[in-house]
């Protein structure tokens, strides 16, 4: 094998899982039926949704400009507080957001392409790792993962939601390369965002591959070191060959 490139860190979502049509009402639901069960007294379903949009998506916007992730945990206790909404004794905010994540993910699926890809690169040799942005609590995202069946493939994972700044930033990535004890110029990162993914892991020194998916077109002044359709492209790639 060429050791020019001694391990490949992924992104997630839409790099090695299909989140689908994404829509948090049927969650948000589905955590108030959990909640009626357990016999809590709570607000207007609408009010409350509404008052979780208005404050968790302008943190995400916020996310974009400064880098600090967006947690949903944080809203979730925001809205405990604000309708004075008493767990105590019934259930716990890890159980809550068990409730909420666990329906999030139920209509999730992994790329065909990834597991096949996955397996040849790990039985080769390559060390393989995920840093994902993510509003998600890391004990969930490491739910999800074992869910999808990804587990076994990586060594750890980092989420934004649990360390100081999120994708683009290049602290990420020079996390996951002290992770690795690898200099960042052998790791190679693959992820479908250009900005996010292919400038983030440039500017921290790593090289770059941009899984297109859709055949999109690149914004002016990004440039991949490599560029993908399928996963099992990777597998082409010269400097991660046997």
């Amino acid at each position: 094998m060429n050791l020019s490139i001694k391990a490949v860190v992924f992104d997630w979502a839409w790099t090695l899982v299909d989140l689908g049509e994404e829509d948090d009402r049927g969650p948000f639901l589905k955590m108030f039926e959990f909640l009626r069960e357990k016999g809590v007294v709570l607000p207007d379903y609408d009010e409350c949704y509404r008052a979780y949009r208005e404050i968790f998506y302008q943190m995400i916007a916020e996310s974009r400009k400064h880098h600090r992730e967006a947690c949903f945990e944080l809203v979730l206790k925001f809205l405990l507080l604000k309708y004075s909404i008493d767990i105590d004794g019934k259930t716990t905010v890890e159980e809550i957001l068990r409730v909420y994540y666990q329906d999030t993910y139920s209509l999730r699926k992994v790329f065909a392409d990834a597991v096949p890809t996955l397996q040849t690169l790990k039985s080769n040799g390559l060390r393989l790792a995920i840093i994902s942005n993510t509003t998600n609590p890391p004990f969930m995202k490491d739910y999800e993962r074992e869910l999808m069946g990804l587990d076994p493939y990586f060594e750890f994972s980092i989420y934004s939601s649990e360390v100081p700044y999120r994708k683009p930033h290049p602290s990420i990535f020079q996390l996951a390369a002290s992770r690795l004890q690898l200099e960042e110029r052998e790791i190679l990162y693959v992820g479908d965002d250009p900005v996010n993914d292919v400038v983030g892991a440039q500017k921290a020194g790593m090289s770059a591959a941009w899984v297109n998916r859709d055949k999109e077109k690149l914004p002016d002044g990004i440039r991949p070191d490599y560029e993908i359709s399928s996963l099992s492209e990777l597998l082409e790639i010269s400097c991660i060959q046997v």
